[in-house]
């Protein structure tokens, strides 16, 4: 590596959440929660990554108590029988010296990329599409709504009474709250709708401030949010600085104090227009505009994107030094790793040490194991 790693190193405090490094481990689902439980695998799986220094660890999407609420038989519960197993984790994971934060999900309508399996019931969603013109599942009246509400912030108080350090709220990749957020997915005329995306972005305004209600100040409160989804990945839900305010600084009014920015590939510009091809990514207009604190994540690491993985396409480790220039002028303040975690659990240690030859390839064959 030509560029020293220093900064990746550097320890980092948002609230109450103290961390070690700027490594974020990216929240990716794994779907082998039989029956929708954690348990031992689990347990296990994310000590490793503990072990191999990440700062802080995001889970995959567990959902909370809403029917229908996930997409896949293996995705985990974050309520009911299945926190017991998340105990189990959180306090594995602070053994082995790292911070965690649950990513608490609703995955709407959208269909899994990898489960061919039918709900018990009809998915729900703001108006009963899974994208634009294509009607899928039921339309939230406003009880669901204000139900859901309550589900979310019951499932974050469940959090901070189990130990965990902070938590995430998934607002991205078309799923439940980022299809309010999206005009192609939300028609309502009720005060969950509306032309602008400030409007559309009542529901996860109200979500949040119920979490933020029931985890007190000082529990950091994460949100993942998103431009492109999978129903569409040249989505853009804002096209310029001014609407990127409106969309997202209604949300850290509300509370939120980290915005997790999920590009497929961190390096590219949100506003080349702007600022050129070098410019600011999201999170570093995310930052700029709102002043919160912010997660880049994207490819970090690996060649190719994972949209690709699903078409089995193999990735290879790369440089670096391009990530470290944007957090040396503090373009934003923490990155997520996601693909080279899942097959190298000593990632960070590697990345520290300089051992460039030491980082693994990733392979779509790696799914397949929860290791």
């Amino acid at each position: 590596m030509s560029t020293h790693p220093d900064v990746l190193f550097e320890p980092f405090r948002v609230k109450s959440l103290s961390l070690k490094n700027r490594i974020v481990m990216a929240p990716m689902t794994r779907s082998f929660a039989h029956g929708g439980l954690p348990s031992d695998p689990h347990v296990a799986y994310y000590r490793r990554r503990a072990e191999g220094q990440v700062g802080l660890i995001l889970s995959e999407g567990a959902v909370i108590e809403r029917p229908n609420s996930r997409n896949d038989p293996g995705v985990p519960f974050f309520h009911g029988d299945a926190l017991a197993g998340w105990k189990q984790v959180i306090d594995a994971v602070h053994a082995a010296g790292a911070a965690m934060g649950p990513q608490l999900w609703h995955t709407g309508s959208i269909k899994s990329l990898t489960a061919d399996w039918d709900r018990d019931g009809p998915a729900e969603s703001p108006s009963g599409l899974i994208k634009p013109g294509e009607a899928y599942g039921m339309a939230m009246s406003e009880e669901d709504i204000a139900d859901s509400v309550a589900a979310w912030a019951r499932a974050a108080l469940d959090a901070k009474r189990l130990g965990y350090d902070t938590l995430e709220v998934h607002g991205a990749h078309g799923y439940l709250v980022d299809q309010f957020f999206w005009a192609g997915t939300n028609e309502r005329a009720d005060r969950y709708g509306g032309v602008s995306i400030k409007e559309r972005s009542r529901y996860a305004a109200e979500v949040i401030a119920a979490i933020r209600q029931a985890v007190g100040e000082d529990f950091p409160i994460i949100l993942r949010v998103s431009q492109w989804k999978q129903q569409d990945l040249a989505a853009r839900l804002a096209h310029t600085p001014d609407q990127m305010s409106d969309w997202l600084m209604p949300l850290v009014e509300a509370g939120v104090d980290v915005l997790h920015c999920s590009q497929r590939r961190f390096w590219t510009p949100e506003f080349p227009e702007i600022d050129g091809e070098e410019g600011l990514n999201f999170a570093g207009w995310a930052k700029k505009l709102t002043g919160a604190t912010t997660i880049s994540v994207g490819s970090v690491g690996l060649s190719g994107d994972f949209i690709n993985v699903f078409s089995g396409e193999r990735s290879t480790p790369t440089s670096l030094d391009g990530l470290i220039r944007r957090m040396e002028r503090e373009e934003f303040d923490l990155i997520a790793v996601g693909r080279a975690l899942i097959t190298d659990p000593d990632w960070a240690i590697k990345v520290r040490a300089g051992d460039q030859q030491g980082l693994k390839p990733f392979a779509s064959e790696a799914l397949a194991e929860f290791v």
